[in-house]
C-alpha cells in the first residue's frame, strides 16, 4: 500500500488526481499540466515534497565522513548554507544527488536525498561512515515548494521572514505556529522560489496559510506533472532519468559539483580517470523539428539510421509550445545544431542538438 504524505487528504479536497510515485500516494494534477507549468511561470505554486527524505548526519566525524561520502567539498559550508552535491559508488557512479545543509560546522548536517532513494541512501551512508552519528529523520519531516516570480513575496507575508535576503542555496531555522521549520533557498523550476522543511504536525496549517495569503497573488497546487516539464525545461537532471548507478558525474555534466582537490573520496580514484578520459557520451539537449513527442527509453540515431544514444527525459514544452526532450548520445553528435532522429515506434522523426536550458528565464 502507498504512503501518504501529510497533506494528502489536502489534495483530494483540491480534486487532485492522485497517481503512485515510488511508493507513495501523490498529486499528478489539479486542473491540468500546463496550467499549473504556467501559473509557476507566471505567478506562484505550491508544491508537496514531502516524499523526499531527510537524512541527519552529526558529531565530531560529521564533516569527515560527508567529505568521504560526497563529490563536493562540505568544508567550505558555513551555517545557513547548503550544497548541490553528488553521493558516489565506488565505481565512480551515482548513488543520488542530494543536498547538504549545513546546521552547525562539523558538527550537524541535514541531507535531502531523492524519495526513490532514502533506505537506499541511508545504507549506503551508514555502510561508509567515517564514526558520525547518520539517522534517518524522513517520517519527521513534510516539505512544501513555493516556486514561481511571486514565490519570494508569498513566502514574507505567511512566514514574516526576509526570504528575499536569502542567496541562492541559503536557508534560516525558524517556527511556524509553534512548530520547527527549515526555509532554504532551494528548488526545482528555475524560478526564484524556496523550500520549507516542517514537521508533520504543522504541514496541513502551513500548506493551508500559502494557499490563503497567496490568493491574491494567484496561487495554486502543483502536481508531479508540471514539476516535471518545468525541470525538463531548464535541463534538470532528474535521478533515473539522467542519473544513476552507472553514470558518472562528467558524462552528466555535473563536473562543477566534483572538487577532486579536497581529497580522496568514494569512487575519486574513477572519477578522476573519467575526467581525463571521458566515457565517450555526452548529455544533450534536443527539440523535435518533426511532429511527436520522445519519451525515456526512445532510441536517438543519427543521419544514417543508426543507433547513438536514448532519450532520458521528454515532453511537449508548455512555455514554447514545442517538444523537447534530453538524452545521451556519442559525442561526436553532440555538437549544438547537430541534425539528429527519435525513434518513435519505429518512425524515424526529426529532431535537433540545442542550446540548454530550453528556455530563458
Amino acid at each position: 500500500m502507498a504512503k501518504a504524505t501529510p497533506l494528502n487528504k489536502s489534495h483530494k479536497e483540491l480534486g487532485a488526481r492522485m497517481v503512485e510515485f515510488v511508493g507513495w500516494e501523490m498529486p499528478v494534477q489539479y486542473e491540468g499540466v500546463r496550467q499549473e507549468h504556467m501559473r509557476v511561470r507566471e505567478k506562484v505554486g505550491l508544491f508537496d515534497v514531502s516524499h523526499m527524505g531527510e537524512l541527519r548526519v552529526r558529531g565530531p566525524k560529521s564533516l569527515e565522513t560527508l567529505q568521504w561520502l560526497t563529490t563536493n567539498d562540505v568544508s567550505k559550508l558555513v551555517e545557513g548554507r547548503a550544497q548541490y552535491t553528488l553521493l558516489t559508488n565506488f565505481e565512480g557512479g551515482i548513488v543520488d544527488d542530494i543536498i547538504v545543509y549545513c546546521i552547525q560546522p562539523n558538527e550537524d548536517y541535514l541531507i535531502c536525498v531523492n524519495a526513490s532513494n532514502i533506505e537506499k541512501d541511508f545504507k549506503w551512508m551508514c555502510d561508509n561512515n567515517k564514526g558520525a552519528d547518520i539517522t534517518n529523520e524522513s517520517d519527521s519531516w513534510a516539505q512544501i515548494a513555493v516556486q514561481g516570480p511571486k514565490a519570494l513575496e508569498l513566502g514574507e507575508i505567511v512566514l514574516s521572514q526576509n526570504i528575499s535576503s536569502l542567496k541562492p542555496f541559503g536557508f534560516l531555522q525558524g517556527e511556524f505556529k509553534g512548530i520547527e521549520i527549515v526555509v532554504a533557498r532551494t528548488g526545482y523550476t528555475g524560478e526564484p522560489g524556496f523550500e520549507v522543511f516542517v514537521k508533520n504536525e504543522g504541514a496541513e496549517s502551513l500548506w493551508n496559510a500559502f494557499l490563503e495569503k497567496g490568493e491574491n497573488l494567484g496561487v495554486g497546487a502543483i502536481g508531479l506533472g508540471a514539476r516535471d516539464t518545468l525541470r525538463t525545461e531548464m535541463k534538470y537532471s532528474l535521478y533515473g532519468h539522467e542519473i544513476d548507478d552507472t553514470t558518472d558525474p562528467y558524462e552528466a555534466e555535473l563536473g562543477w559539483v566534483v572538487k577532486l582537490k579536497k581529497g580522496e573520496f568514494v569512487g575519486s580514484d574513477v572519477i578522476c580517470e573519467r575526467k581525463t578520459n571521458p566515457s565517450g557520451r555526452k548529455l544533450i539537449g534536443f527539440k523535435m523539428t518533426e511532429r511527436g513527442i520522445p519519451r525515456q527509453g526512445y532510441s536517438l540515431l543519427d543521419k544514417s539510421g543508426e543507433k547513438i544514444g536514448t532519450v532520458t527525459s521528454g515532453t511537449m514544452s508548455p512555455l514554447l509550445g514545442e517538444a523537447i526532450g534530453i538524452g545521451y548520445v556519442e559525442e561526436a553528435c553532440s555538437a549544438i545544431g547537430s541534425e539528429i532522429s527519435v525513434d518513435i515506434r519505429g518512425k524515424s522523426v526529426g529532431a535537433r542538438v540545442v542550446k540548454t536550458p530550453f528556455v530563458d528565464l
